[in-house]
């Protein structure tokens, strides 16, 4: 695996698959799926995962950054969105959606989190978080977030 060297971090490169998935009060499901190319590193024990969105999540021109750690997942989008939410099992957590619209207070309430990891431990190959969201005190709907990372074999990694 080609690697580039900054900061003694190893950044590869990587696709990333995500799946997202809500389904309202009344079942109704709403999913996508983004497949996409990003970056994956590791500093000071935390995991970083980043990807540029799209047209089909409704965000394009938004960069993700997944900061993994041990039991949680930091999730930053910045660019025509702004969020930071935290995603820890059995806690509540809270944070502003700012939109070109408007901005929105969410709260969600994750109820699952599961981090896969290579066989050595080096690098997180897979995130999967299930949440209760809530928009501005309103319950919204139960979401899933699975979100695969591969090495990258046609750019050569």
């Amino acid at each position: 695996m080609s690697l580039i060297k900054q900061s003694n971090t190893d950044i590869s490169h990587v696709l990333i698959s995500v799946k997202g998935s809500q389904q309202d009060a009344h079942g109704e499901e709403d999913a996508i799926e983004l497949f996409t190319h990003g970056r994956r590193y590791a500093k000071n024990g935390v995991h970083y995962i980043t990807y540029q969105e799209s047209g089909i999540s409704g965000m394009e021109g938004v960069s993700t950054l997944l900061k993994v750690y041990a039991d949680y997942v930091i999730l930053v989008r910045r660019g025509s969105v702004d969020q930071r939410q935290e995603f820890r099992v059995r806690q509540r957590s809270h944070s502003r959606y700012v939109t070109p619209y408007g901005t929105m207070e969410i709260s969600i309430q994750t109820t699952r989190l599961a981090i896969t990891r290579a066989e050595d431990n080096s690098q997180v190959t897979g995130i999967h978080i299930e949440y209760e969201l809530e928009i501005d005190g309103q319950w919204q709907s139960t979401n899933k977030l699975a979100v695969l990372i591969q090495g990258d074999k046609k750019n050569g990694h």
